[in-house]
């Protein structure tokens, strides 16, 4: 059993081998069936403004989705007006759980962990929070590609035990954009 088992790896890893030498480019491009519905975010950077930011005093956010770990993660950075803040989540598919989770870590010191999902082609997320200075223990968001090609991001968060309308960026698709950390 365990002689069959161990052929059996051997034939796949060699013909994987051979695919990556046929096909070298399939290893750069290929992303696990599991993520393939974040596709159309893949690759990358996005620049929005924040809907309850004011003119004089806009609130940037700059986002790059990521395909990472060889295909089996996502990985997105963002940063708010050039640095002032910033996070970074790793998406993967958690195979104990049977779900997609994630992990996103901030300049402010603090993190998230949560899991996410697909309804029809809008990402829904939620995640919970520790170590927020402003009391949010929980965040649930939906993030969307629109018709036109821009993307919508929404979120609740729970502060001090009540749900509360967290924040709305309508984003462009933007390759000069730049996430930046200080």
């Amino acid at each position: 059993m365990e002689d069959k088992l161990l052929m059996n790896r051997l034939q796949n890893g060699i013909l994987i081998a051979l695919i990556l030498i046929i096909f070298p480019g399939y290893a750069q491009d290929y992303l696990a069936p599991e993520l393939q519905a974040f596709q159309p975010f893949i690759g990358k950077t996005w620049k929005g403004v924040f809907k309850n930011s004011t003119p004089e005093k806009p609130l940037v956010d700059i986002s790059r989705w990521e395909r990472a770990l060889n295909g089996t993660a996502i990985r997105i950075m963002h940063s708010l007006n050039n640095g002032e803040y910033g996070g970074e989540s790793i998406i993967f598919r958690d195979k104990e759980e049977q779900s997609l989770v994630y992990y996103y870590f901030t300049t402010a010191g603090f993190f998230t962990h949560g899991t996410m999902s697909f309804e029809d082609s809008t990402i829904v997320s939620h995640e919970m929070v520790s170590g927020n200075e402003n009391g949010i223990t929980e965040v649930k968001s939906t993030g969307s590609i629109l018709a036109d090609g821009r993307m919508l991001s929404k979120s609740q968060y729970l502060q001090n035990g009540q749900w509360v309308d967290g924040h709305e960026i309508t984003y462009v698709e933007d390759a000069q954009a730049q996430v930046i950390f200080r």
